[in-house]
């Protein structure tokens, strides 16, 4: 039988095309540092997937855990505090960090479900930026901890300006976890997850330990959103200030698993090249054509995309959500049944 590649393979490899497409592209309209912004939320929404897609938890505090990696690496890896590990042992270590975190979340609220999650979730999120905010002493509250090491490989370490040795880092980082979820996707963890979200009492009928199972996908969506949050930390050398982990962005994550399909691996990746794409792409690379045609000027908020974006952003959610109900690429593209 002749192998054909599947979406995921297809659109693994148009990004790994993205640098090549540069050197083609004037400098003005360069994609690869955008498009890394785009591999960190592919990664925060694949967390997300786990938990929402594939064991139908709402959650709508996915950024918080995301801000226990960063700050989690930061904390590990920054010469004001004792630890001084390395960029690759911190990194791994915001794995098991992130899942713990939740597990101490999950383990007291899987009993709840549909609104009553989202909520506690949501509270969650709150909680965790003002600890962020108000625990000066340790997490430095609004200024952040930095700055924080890059990679190193064969003793040479990565400067902001290795711009494509960065892309292919998340690149390759992005692929693994890609792989990794499928995997999951496809076990007898994966089956149990779908036969929970399905019905989650003829789930139990037939001797599947629900609480277990959601445990551990809410430990393992917490575990990859903190991998992404170690890898943003250590790319912008700051964690950044706690707003940066807002409700905003679990919304974002959020919109990137609907808009792709729920439960689906592609259509997390065609969702983020959408979502974040839009605004990190799109309306950034619009903004400096027109301003280099001089087009606009500051005068005139009319006439800068960048002041339309949440419109043309919120417009192009209805559209996606409007014209595909079951997301961009449903799971049934990829052979899993929804």
């Amino acid at each position: 039988m002749r192998w054909r590649p599947g979406p995921i393979v297809i659109l693994l490899g148009l990004a790994a095309l993205v640098p090549v497409l540069d050197l083609l592209l004037p400098a003005a309209f360069a994609l690869s540092e955008a498009v890394r912004t785009v591999f960190l939320y592919a990664i925060l929404a694949l967390g997300l997937n786990v938990v929402t897609g594939y064991a139908g938890l709402l959650n709508l505090g996915i950024a918080a855990f995301m801000a226990v990696g960063a700050y989690a690496f930061g904390i590990l890896t920054c010469e004001i505090y004792p630890f001084q590990f390395g960029f690759w042992s911190a990194l791994a270590l915001t794995l098991p960090i992130g899942a713990a975190a939740g597990v101490i979340l999950g383990a007291p609220t899987l009993g709840l479900r549909g609104d009553y999650l989202a909520i506690v979730t949501m509270g969650f999120g709150e909680i965790v930026q003002d600890v962020l905010k108000n625990l000066d002493s340790i997490t430095k509250g609004m200024q952040g901890i930095n700055p924080l090491p890059a990679p190193a490989l064969g003793g040479e370490q990565w400067t902001a300006d290795d711009e494509r040795k960065w892309f292919y880092l998340l690149f390759v980082l992005l692929a693994l976890t890609v792989l990794a979820v499928r995997n999951l996707e496809r076990s007898r963890l994966g089956r149990a997850w779908f036969s929970i979200r399905e019905d989650e009492l003829a789930s139990r009928a037939m001797g599947i330990r629900a609480e277990r199972a959601k445990l551990v996908a809410f430990a393992t969506g917490a575990a990859l959103a903190a991998f992404a949050g170690g890898l943003s930390a250590s790319l912008l050398s700051s964690t950044g200030e706690p707003n940066n982990y807002d409700f905003q962005a679990s919304i974002l994550a959020l919109c990137i698993v609907i808009v792709g399909g729920i439960g689906s691996i592609a259509g997390v990746l065609v969702g983020a090249l959408v979502m974040v794409g839009l605004n990190s792409i799109v309306l950034v690379k619009a903004t400096a054509w027109m301003a280099a045609q001089g087009i606009g000027s500051q005068g005139n908020v009319l006439l800068s995309p960048n002041n339309w974006k949440f419109l043309i952003f919120g417009l192009a959610l209805v559209i996606a959500v409007r014209v595909k109900p079951d997301g961009l690429l449903p799971p049934r593209l990829e052979g899993t049944r929804r």
